[in-house]
């Protein structure tokens, strides 16, 4: 790994975002939102307290129905439509940042992975993971 700060953005360079600390918690979502938002079978996320994260550049919204009734928010370039980020800045507490859009990919140390269940039998993750049906409490 890199040395603080976590940097990364879109495809293009539009969207960026910065964190000053090391994620909290990082893993796989293999739900059926992750996937199709992602074109892929999962989307490898990390977790970061809104407090250390700066973002920079124009996001454009998406916004769907969460697991337990509440709305999703994946933030992506207006420009080149890559996701970058989760949540609402300026409102959420914290923040989920796409691994794939990290500038170094080390940093993306996963120890978990969420809606098991959902999971195509065509992904294969690494051992040693600790796995949740669902979402966990």
């Amino acid at each position: 790994m890199s040395k603080l700060p976590i940097t990364g953005g879109c495809l293009c360079g539009a969207l960026r975002y910065e964190a000053s600390a090391p994620p909290g918690f990082a893993g796989y979502c293999c739900c059926v939102d992750c996937r199709k938002a992602s074109g892929s079978g999962f989307i490898p996320f990390m977790g970061f307290p809104a407090a250390v994260m700066r973002f920079s550049g124009e996001a454009r919204q998406v916004r769907s129905r969460a697991y337990r009734g509440t709305e999703a928010v994946r933030n992506v370039c207006p420009s080149c439509g890559g996701l970058v980020f989760g949540g609402e800045v300026g409102i959420d507490t914290s923040h989920t940042l796409y691994a794939g859009s990290l500038d170094d990919p080390s940093w993306f140390q996963p120890s978990m992975v969420l809606f098991e269940r959902d999971r195509p039998a065509w992904v294969a993750l690494p051992e040693g993971l600790q796995v949740f049906e669902t979402m966990p409490e």
